[in-house]
């Protein structure tokens, strides 16, 4: 199992001993999905953390009028969990599938918990990302209020390279809060910039 993306991840936070990313190691499993498999479904408890090696998920919501609305997308390199969920063991309001085959590294609470004892920078890595995550989320939220669409679509752009040519157009839309026909008019004035 390749878990170099993983370790290449945690390495731009914490420096791990050789010891300590075996033991990491020791605590993964891996999860393969295929596309359109949920990760998690509303409804349900978080009960993982995952890390995605190959692929590409989303998180959304959908509204009482059957209205996608996409919170997150997760390529390569990226964590996929719902925090909340996970730590108070509520049920998921949200869901996360595939958007393409996926193949994930993942652990459980309690393994989480025995990482953290035994490797200590593992908390101080998880902090950082959760903090990057908040920075994030916050940054979105204020994006939505106040810049135009066409601004957050450059956001998205900067936010997710390349991922244009894996995700549909609809999905893209819903993720700025716009419509498709909005989205493709906002493409052809950014393209001929």
């Amino acid at each position: 199992m390749n878990h170099e993306l993983l370790l290449k991840n945690i390495a731009r936070f914490v420096i791990l001993t050789k010891a300590e990313e075996d033991y990491l190691i020791s605590k993964l499993k891996t999860k393969k999905l295929r596309k359109r498999q949920y990760f998690l479904q509303e409804g349900d408890v978080c009960k993982y953390q995952g890390f995605v090696i190959k692929g590409c998920l989303r998180s959304y919501e959908i509204d009482a009028k059957g209205i996608e609305h996409i919170v997150q997308f997760c390529p390569e390199d990226w964590w996929i969990s719902d925090i909340y969920s996970f730590y108070t063991e509520e049920p998921y309001k949200n869901n996360i599938d595939a958007l393409e085959d996926t193949e994930l590294l993942i652990f459980d609470k309690n393994s989480l918990e025995d990482l953290y004892k035994e490797i200590p920078k593992l908390e101080r890595y998880f902090r950082l990302l959760m903090q990057n995550s908040l920075i994030s989320l916050s940054r979105r939220v204020l994006s939505s209020m106040s810049k135009s669409a066409t601004e957050r679509y450059c956001d998205f752009i900067e936010r997710y390279p390349q991922i244009e040519q894996r995700v549909p157009n609809h999905q893209i839309a819903s993720y700025l809060g716009i419509k498709p026909e909005s989205l493709s008019r906002i493409r052809r004035k950014y393209i001929g910039k």
